[in-house]
């Protein structure tokens, strides 16, 4: 699927270069696009390995089989074929949170551990399992809790109420996700995109992961689960009395902050100066504080449980500038397509041929190049969402509707080249319908809903 999707994007964007004189372009597409994506490459790497790094301790210290145990019956039925106290159980359960909480930068990395706990599991080197493409779909889906990119465009505009859109990308990513997980399972059934047999060949020969465990039973996963371990292969040590009351502590220092932001009229704090309603505050200081609490938490907790954060951390930081390296020539394809694309004019020709049959159904014609372009990229859907509160003005039917198209879609094509790309897979089977099944739900349910409670 990848690949036809890939090669039509090269030769549709040439083509249509050639017809409308911008050659150019084209190859500026191109170059920027290889441009971009060594650079985004390489600016991952220090996040990448600070998140890789504090996964390992939660992961010796047991506290991602205590977060996964808890979201069990969720996972059991979204994620059947991995074992529950498997680690990407826990490393997927703290990518999706990151991703509701708006936090890009701690969710990427999330989600890239995620893929390489999954790979351990795949027993067809370079194609992805069910797990993985259910996991893409609800990456690709964008479940989030506040649109923050959105908003700040709208208050930087000078809207009268930015956090307005707030519950109608809400109500639209619910749709979108539902649609997406929904679209996952019924085409992981279909004979075109059946799971191959497996083959001789390790993992690790494919991806230099080591080499994947035997799949235990349910049973056996249930009567025996297997107990983290640090690098010595001792289990960590139980917590005291006087732990607990340390992270009680901790836990009550952070409830202060959110209770502080939240309604900053109580000591006059500064970590809620947008204002807005005290719903808007309550997310706004809760995704604030979502990454400090994270370190301080995760470091804590796996000190009082006797693992050696600073060593462990460092080994499990290491593996940042492997995946980052790892993800190159993957970006490198994908960004130099969706450049040819647009460079040629392929999204201005799209809407052409389009624009008036979804003008007579009712979608605005205005928000059609920013739906085209959203699964390709997500800075020129910031481009063309910014000339759209600019032309129609930040309160705007339209501004509102393009900003929940925002907030409830994703860059799917990016998501599935980085995602993918870090686990070396080729044949991604349904990700990418599903993933844009996802989108097209998400811009129709936010014109639908828009409608309904802004017109």
């Amino acid at each position: 699927m990848l690949n036809y999707i890939w090669l039509g994007l090269v030769l549709f964007g040439v083509l249509a270069g050639g017809f409308s004189a911008q050659f150019p372009a084209v190859v500026d597409g191109a170059i920027e696009g290889a441009k971009n994506a060594v650079t985004l490459a390489l600016g991952l790497i220090g996040i990448m390995a600070l998140w890789l790094g504090v996964m390992r301790l939660a992961e010796l210290a047991g506290l991602v089989r205590v977060i996964a145990r808890g979201l069990r019956p969720v996972l059991r039925r979204l994620f059947p074929d991995v074992p529950e106290e498997h680690p990407a159980m826990g490393s997927m359960v703290l990518n999706i949170a990151a991703n509701m909480l708006g936090l890009t930068n701690a969710a990427t990395p999330l989600g890239l551990r995620a893929m390489r706990d999954l790979e351990t599991l795949n027993r067809v080197p370079g194609t992805a399992t069910n797990a993985m493409c259910t996991f893409l779909a609800i990456n690709t889906s964008s479940v989030q809790l506040i649109p923050m990119t959105a908003v700040a465009v709208l208050a930087a505009s000078g809207s009268t109420q930015p956090s307005a859109i707030i519950g109608t990308a809400f109500l639209a990513t619910l749709c979108s996700t539902a649609v997406g997980l929904s679209a996952v399972k019924l085409l992981e059934r279909l004979p075109a995109f059946r799971l191959p047999a497996p083959t001789h060949l390790s993992s690790s020969s494919a991806t230099g992961n080591p080499p994947s465990p035997p799949l235990p039973s349910s049973s056996e996963n249930e009567d025996a689960p297997a107990p983290a371990v640090d690098a010595a292969g001792l289990e960590p040590r139980a917590l005291s009395v006087w732990s607990w009351t340390a992270l009680a502590a901790l836990l009550l220092a952070f409830a202060g902050f959110w209770l502080v932001g939240t309604f900053p009229q109580l000591l006059g704090s500064p970590l809620a100066p947008e204002g807005g309603p005290p719903l808007a505050r309550a997310v706004n200081t809760l995704s604030l504080l979502a990454i400090p609490f994270l370190l301080s938490f995760i470091l804590l907790y796996a000190a009082l449980r006797g693992v050696q954060v600073y060593e462990q951390f460092v080994e499990g930081a290491r593996e940042g500038f492997q995946v980052a390296i790892r993800i190159i020539p993957y970006l490198v394809a994908m960004l130099v397509a969706i450049g040819v694309f647009r460079g040629g004019g392929g999204l201005d020709l799209l809407a052409k041929l389009f624009g008036p049959m979804l003008g007579a159904i009712g979608f605005p014609t205005e928000l059609l190049p920013m739906a085209l372009i959203r699964p390709l990229t997500g800075t020129g859907t910031l481009a063309i969402f910014s000339d759209l509160v600019a032309t129609h003005g930040p309160d705007s039917l339209i501004a509102r509707t393009a900003g929940t198209v925002f907030g409830s879609t994703e860059t799917t094509f990016y998501v599935v080249a980085l995602y993918f790309g870090s686990v070396a897979v080729r044949r991604t089977r349904h990700a990418i319908p599903a993933g844009l099944i996802a989108d097209a739900t998400g811009v129709i349910a936010a014109v639908v809903i828009c409608r309904w409670v802004f017109a």
